[in-house]
């Protein structure tokens, strides 16, 4: 057999293991020594291909379209520091439980260390980031060769695949060389493998039932839920639990709410919680908590300063989230059916009249906060508003994930919540949104601050290779807005420099640069008309001008009104 016959037979088995354990998608990074596998994806019609030449906005791209479909995606890039630009995103994949196959192109074993170009240490290159790491062999006729690569792309994507889903890495070196044979995808040995979901054990849902049939003052928190977890059975638990339920915008149970469920989601908590007299009020003697911990830092506070005697933590993964240290109990397992199953005799109460008032107050200062203010809130607001029944929100970290948080309030309309919060980072957002928009068909948003979209400009390149329908909501504030909510806002000198970072940098050119459909607006009435204007262009980017003093000023406006309110309820 020959050395083009060998490395043929050899990425089409990669390929075909990829496609028989359910991968349908593959990001691929143009380089020299990823041709073998390039090949054999591109001629492989029942596996579809994007592709960017950026890596680092590849993988971002790789993440969203993860997101999206709730499968693992594979990268695809050559050797040297293009492997090295995957990190960033792989961060993100293994925080945010997103499943991602990384496949490395590398150098032969005779040009490590020797000085050989584009040749680095890629042996566990991503360290304790991945959640599995192996190096194939080298393309050679041995007859236990195929085999191996069939069952570790098995146990590559199993282990990608269970919870908590993540990243996992295998390294792939070619000799020269790397021209292949076009052909058609060969008879696997391996047929099938079969993996069950774990559920709590019967002690732990007779605890749980337990401990919600004794709790007199008791709240729920849900948290962004692993992805593709089914809701039916947490609608259902809220039902039956009839407590206040805290739900964060990332767990995608604030759209599409149920009619009947609607009385119990208390969405304005990040604002009510604000309000010290209220948290003492409503100090609960038991939390469950379900899925990631929430964005709002005035939850975390009530927790802490609040001490339940009784504080569980629900989580698929024996290493659960909790970075207060305050949890009680731990029960692992995907919230699922067994959730239905559990025997309830709560009962609605004074307790959650309470929740339902504040809820009430909120939302009534929210509703009008337009009323007071043209800032970034607003706009938010006005978005949430206006996209059709049936959206998907990309959301960036900083402050666009926090103005979700207060202004997104529970609803029948079908909308939804996604951003990067494994590690709460602003790099690859662009990408990410661009990669959920390519396999998603619902029409997709993205929220974004002019720092976040600036530090993923090569994002647009991938819409040069491949359809993207996104309307890009651009929050231009000339710097850094988070920064000015925190106490280094209050100490003038450098503050500018070293937080603010003003660029003064406008979008238009950038656009255009893309065939880019392109608006700058400066009021509510502009982006109100041009968000409802039909889309000239598969991308579109709405920059909105906004001021980052009026922004704190008026943020903070609506946070007293809301509290002036409680605190003259709460003193009745």
């Amino acid at each position: 057999m020959s050395e083009r016959e060998i490395l043929t037979n050899y990425v089409y088995r990669i390929v075909a293991s990829l496609l028989q354990h359910g991968v349908e998608e593959v990001v691929v990074s143009p380089g020299s020594r990823s041709t073998p596998l390039a090949y054999a994806f591109a001629s492989t019609k029942s596996i579809k291909m994007h592709r960017q030449i950026d890596e680092r906005a590849a993988a971002f791209y790789a993440l969203g379209i993860a997101k999206a479909e709730g499968k693992p995606v594979v990268l695809l890039c050559t050797s040297g520091t293009a492997a090295a630009n995957y990190f960033p995103a792989i961060i993100e994949a293994k925080y945010a439980r997103v499943p991602l196959i990384v496949l490395t192109a590398d150098r032969p074993h005779e040009l490590r260390e020797v000085g050989a170009p584009q040749t680095i240490d890629q042996i566990r290159l991503y360290g304790e980031h991945v959640k599995y790491s192996m190096e194939f062999p080298i393309p050679d006729a041995a007859p236990q060769t195929l085999p191996f690569i069939e069952h570790h792309v098995g146990r590559a994507v199993a282990i990608a695949s269970s919870a908590p889903f993540g990243p996992v890495h295998i390294n792939i070196p070619f000799r020269e060389p790397l021209l292949i044979d076009f052909k058609s995808l060969p008879e696997l040995t391996f047929k099938a493998s079969f993996m069950q979901e774990g559920t709590p054990s019967l002690e732990a849902c007779n605890f749980l039932a337990q401990t919600i049939n004794t709790t007199k003052k008791g709240v729920i928190i849900i948290g962004e839920l692993p992805l593709g977890v089914d809701l039916i059975p947490l609608w259902s638990f809220v039902r039956k639990c009839k407590w206040p339920v805290l739900i964060e915008g990332l767990a995608n149970m604030r759209g599409g709410v149920p009619e009947d469920c609607l009385p119990y989601v208390i969405s304005t908590y990040d604002a009510i919680l604000k309000n010290e007299h209220f948290k003492g009020a409503v100090a609960a003697q038991t939390v469950i908590r379900i899925g990631a911990q929430p964005v709002s830092k005035f939850l975390m506070l009530f927790l802490t300063q609040t001490m339940p005697t009784n504080y569980i933590v629900i989580d698929e993964d024996a290493l659960f989230r909790d970075s207060t240290n305050i949890s009680t109990h731990f029960i692992q397992g995907k919230p699922g059916e067994w959730l239905e199953h559990l025997t309830l005799q709560s009962e609605a109460d004074d307790y959650l009249a309470q929740w339902q008032q504040a809820e009430l107050i909120a939302r009534k200062h929210i509703a009008a906060y337009i009323e007071h203010t043209q800032d970034e809130g607003a706009f938010v607001q006005k978005m949430l508003e206006l996209i059709p029944d049936g959206s998907d929100v990309f959301v960036s970290s900083s402050m666009p994930i926090r103005d979700i948080d207060t202004f997104f309030l529970a609803t029948t309309k079908d909308i939804r919540i996604f951003a990067n919060r494994g590690t709460n980072g602003i790099d690859g957002v662009t990408s990410t949104a661009l990669g959920f928009s390519t396999v998603h068909k619902r029409p997709t948003y993205l929220i974004i601050g002019d720092l976040a979209f600036l530090h993923d400009a090569n994002a647009f390149v991938a819409s040069r290779y491949q359809a993207n329908d996104l309307t890009i909501v651009v929050m231009n504030n000339d710097g850094g807005g988070i920064f000015s909510y925190l106490p280094q806002a209050n100490i003038e000198e450098h503050y500018e420099d070293l937080f603010g970072t003003p660029t003064a940098l406008t979008f238009g050119q950038l656009a255009a640069m893309y065939d880019v459909q392109y608006d700058c607006l400066e009021n509510l009435a502009a982006f109100e008309a041009a968000l409802q204007a039909n889309k000239a262009q598969p991308i579109r980017l709405l920059e909105v001008m906004t001021d980052r003093a009026v922004n704190v000023e008026s943020h903070r406006a609506l946070w007293q009104r809301i509290g002036e309110e409680l605190n003259a309820w709460l003193q009745k």
